[in-house]
């Protein structure tokens, strides 16, 4: 599975806006956040579909959730709330 390409991520953008409205996460380079000073979430591509891999809860590892998907979407959204402590703005 690799890394989201700029077309992958075009198709993401709506989700890309949610997560650069948590003031709690840092935008590194396009669809790479950071919180505090630990990577938190990115995107891949695959032929199965697009993915999110968010940092667990527990501060290791990461949770991959599909987000190409209006429930995997409302799931991503769930866990950017959760875990990153700040509510997106426009929710």
């Amino acid at each position: 599975m690799k890394h989201a390409g700029a077309k992958a991520l075009d198709r993401l953008e709506p989700l890309l806006v949610l997560a650069r409205g948590c003031s709690a996460l840092r935008e590194k380079s396009r669809g790479v956040f950071y919180f505090r000073s630990k990577a938190f979430l990115h995107f891949h591509e695959d032929p199965a579909g697009l993915f999110a891999d968010m940092r667990g809860s527990d501060g290791e590892g990461f949770d991959r959730v599909r987000v190409d998907d209006s429930a995997g979407a409302q799931t991503f959204v769930k866990r950017l709330e959760a875990v990153a402590g700040s509510a997106p703005v426009g929710l």
